[in-house]
């Protein structure tokens, strides 16, 4: 069954950098394939809601940002692949949270949670002071 895995998360101190990666395992997701699906990232700090951080249509002509994160993380993906990533640079103690990747096939609301159709299992990021 395919599903998608998030890797990358970790330790770092407020300033540093993290890149996040978000892989396809299996060949498609009920017989659509990567490529089909827009990519996004959320995460969820302790107590709060998942937040749109960014996302990525279907073949990278498009990509969307937070304004809390806009100009620090950029989000791509490799098709052949089949991988999203979140790079992350100067990051501060308000970035700690869990990181979630989702894909969406319709591709419209990407900043609307419940649009996607598939998550990881999340990678948990913790920035300190």
């Amino acid at each position: 069954q395919a599903k998608l895995e998030e890797s990358g998360g970790g330790l770092v101190q407020a300033g540093g950098s993290l890149t996040l990666s978000c892989v396809l395992s299996g060949y498609t997701f009920g017989g659509r394939a990567f490529a089909d699906y827009a990519m996004g990232w959320f995460r969820q700090a302790p107590g709060k809601d998942l937040e749109f951080v960014a996302a990525i249509d279907w073949n990278s002509r498009a990509t969307y940002y937070s304004d809390s994160v806009k100009g620090r993380f950029t989000i791509s993906r490799d098709n052949v692949k089949k991988t999203s990533y979140l790079q992350m640079i100067n990051l501060k103690p308000q970035d700690t949270a869990v990181y979630y990747c989702g894909a969406d096939y319709q591709g419209t609301k990407l900043f609307i949670k419940s649009s996607y159709d598939y998550w990881g299992q999340g990678t948990q990021v913790t920035v300190s002071s």
